[in-house]
């Protein structure tokens, strides 16, 4: 639950959508599946053959569906892959300390932290290029709308990967863009600079 639960707490931070309970439970879930697969050696080896790895294997393909739920298509968006991949390390930390693998568990444990909190910074400190934002904007439906935007983003140097918009007839729609930011331009200023255009609400900015 400790080590489920540390690495769940990150992703509750971050108002992902499998949070610390989520992840605590995963990972007790699977510490129970490998001590279940070991009583089972313990209790019936002396009449059949058991396998104490049948068990664990399920549980690693098993996990997919909580996983499959993590992961939304949000228009051109697709997000919840590093929460997915956190559950499926969580399951393999569980069996590790079912297994009394404690040392490989707390070392996976550690570094899975690592990588959600502190390679997050390094990514964007040190690698520029990877300064890869999603936004989703509110427009009002009227001609020239996505114009004035994509100027704006090419005045700023802003690479832009893709765009789409939510069909509709209403006065407000969707609008979703990829793009990446240059080094000297911060999240904040894109954000200022957006909210001055006319017809324009922000609705999410994600990295």
């Amino acid at each position: 639950m400790v080590f489920g639960g540390l690495i769940g707490l990150e992703r509750e931070i971050g108002n992902r959508p499998a949070g610390f309970r989520t992840h605590t439970l995963v990972c007790m879930g699977s510490v129970l599946v490998m001590l279940t697969s070991e009583y089972m050696f313990n209790a019936y080896s002396n009449v059949t053959f058991p396998d104490p790895g049948r068990l664990g294997a399920q549980v690693i393909s098993g996990i997919g569906f909580l996983g499959a739920g993590t992961i939304l298509k949000d228009g051109s968006r697709v997000r919840g892959l590093t929460t997915a991949a956190s559950l499926w390390v969580v399951a393999c930390i569980g069996l590790a300390i079912g297994v009394g693998f404690y040392w490989g568990a707390l070392t996976a444990s550690i570094f899975s932290y690592i990588t959600l909190v502190l390679l997050k910074k390094f990514e964007g400190r040190f690698m520029p290029g990877l300064r890869n934002y999603d936004l989703q904007l509110e427009i009002l439906n009227v001609p020239g709308q996505i114009a004035q935007i994509t100027n704006l983003m090419a005045g700023l140097n802003i690479q832009l990967r893709d765009i789409s918009v939510s069909a509709g007839e209403e006065e407000w729609v969707q609008a979703f863009f990829k793009v990446i930011l240059p080094t000297e331009l911060s999240r904040k200023t894109l954000i200022a600079e957006l909210t001055r255009l006319h017809g324009v609400k922000i609705f999410e900015v994600d990295k």
